[in-house]
């Protein structure tokens, strides 16, 4: 078998799944990640002898991106600002939004000088794979950081990557929605959090991909109450944000207008922020 045969073989069946380019970007992918023949090698050896030992890796792969497993959970790695890190079905696979989110609150820091970040206390409400943690950390090494989290296999995920990167954060299991917790917490010139906020019945709107593997207490809320983590971020913040200090939140598109109204009613002056589609799907708030 030659190499483009053996590229073929995984391109081919992707077509029947996904369109056309995105089939290659994921063939590409996984190709040069079980192989390490990238796209231009593979270009200019196609009549090259495949490694016959690679194939089983490669057909393992393929089975497991057809039962539409999302491609970083098959390769167990995701970018994140720049940043290689470990996945699997225990966290959320980061998303681009949740970059720009990152990306605002480091523009926010240099704006108000404090871009050194020293004597920066952050909190990091349901950290899952450590990604927004991790980002903030790296471009602000004097910050001080704090991630909680339900899940302790998620935590598990974000500890390695924050070693693998070699920084010091502060995780904690802990159940945010019980205030109970709260006393083991302390106060924060800045809480970020990317919380479960998709309804419930919203399930049927999304892709297999997203609905059979990532995990769903990371992605939905009860249909009764789809803005409870938003409502006891407030609440904690009426005593754990610092003077000065602000509140960047992930938000539903259709929500987001909702959510903002739960900051203003507290008396939160807030900035509503459209992300690189149009949609407006983060909040600052701040007093």
């Amino acid at each position: 078998m030659t190499i483009d045969e053996a590229y073929k073989a995984l391109l081919d069946p992707l077509k029947n799944i996904y369109e056309s380019r995105e089939a290659t970007t994921i063939a590409d992918w996984v190709f040069e990640s079980v192989t390490g023949i990238n796209r231009l090698k593979r270009l200019t050896n196609k009549t090259g002898e495949f490694d016959s030992s690679k194939s089983k890796l490669l057909d393992k792969s393929l089975r497991r991106l057809m039962s539409h497993e999302p491609l970083q959970y098959v390769l167990n790695e995701a970018w994140f600002f720049k940043l290689k890190l470990f996945v699997n079905e225990d966290v959320l696979i980061p998303r681009p939004e949740t970059e720009e989110l990152v990306e605002w609150i480091l523009d926010d820091l240099k704006k108000d000088g404090k871009c050194q970040g020293r004597n920066i206390y952050l909190l990091d409400i349901g950290t899952g794979s450590g990604c927004i943690a991790i980002a903030l950390k790296k471009n602000i090494p004097g910050s001080i950081i704090y991630s909680i989290e339900i899940s302790e296999p998620a935590l598990r995920v974000a500890r390695q990557n924050a070693e693998v990167h070699m920084l010091k954060i502060d995780f904690l299991q802990l159940n945010f929605l019980d205030e109970s917790n709260w006393s083991n917490l302390n106060s924060y010139d800045i809480i970020v959090s990317n919380p479960p906020y998709i309804p419930e019945h919203e399930k049927i709107k999304l892709d297999k991909n997203v609905v059979m593997h990532e995990p769903h207490l990371a992605l939905f809320v009860e249909n009764t109450d789809p803005f409870i983590f938003y409502k006891k971020i407030i609440m904690f913040a009426s005593d754990h944000l610092l003077p000065g200090g602000k509140i960047y939140v992930e938000v539903h598109e259709d929500y987001s207008r909702e959510v903002a109204n739960l900051f203003l009613k507290e008396k939160f002056k807030t900035h509503l922020k459209k992300d690189l589609h149009g949609r407006d799907r983060m909040i600052c708030a701040f007093r």
